[in-house]
């Protein structure tokens, strides 16, 4: 009878056990990647729209983006890319402020991020703080990458940010 007992118990705490480590673990990250990956797309239509001047349409994906971004945020703080597009898109619903500390916060973990920095030497561009977009610009000039000529145009003024 013990036996038996003892067998139950340890049937039911491994069931349990496990049925709870599905629910929460991996599960949390992969919901947050869900949202994370969701909100990309609707990151890259809502560019298109832009480019269409189809503005409330794109204004539409960056807010649906944005809510997925806090989500995955919240399931798994402290992601460089995730803070990159919470910037992003709170720069492009017109939140400078808001989306300059994603920026910064991005920042403080991954310094030489590529996207940050441009997305955030553009916003520094957009708000008329031409020394800091060129110190962004200084941190991209050694990867030779798109980011770098692409800011380096917006700030030199040859070109209009895409985004």
């Amino acid at each position: 009878m013990i036996k038996k007992i003892f067998i139950l118990i340890i049937f039911t705490t491994t069931f349990f056990t496990n049925a709870y480590c599905a629910g929460s673990g991996d599960g949390g990250s992969s919901n947050s990647s869900s949202n994370y990956n969701k909100a990309v797309s609707l990151i890259n239509s809502a560019k298109k729209y832009e480019k269409k001047d189809k503005k409330e349409k794109a204004t539409k994906n960056y807010e649906k983006a944005q809510k997925l971004l806090i989500k995955s945020n919240n399931l798994k703080p402290n992601n460089a890319d995730t803070l990159n597009y919470l910037g992003f898109t709170t720069r492009k619903l017109g939140d400078y402020e808001n989306g300059e500390k994603y920026y910064l916060k991005g920042l403080t973990i991954e310094p030489n991020h590529k996207g940050i920095n441009e997305y955030l030497g553009e916003l520094y561009v957009s708000t008329n703080r031409l020394g800091l977009a060129k110190e962004r610009l200084k941190i991209l000039e050694s990867c030779n990458c798109e980011e770098f000529k692409d800011l380096k145009a917006i700030i030199e003024g040859t070109k209009k940010s895409k985004y």
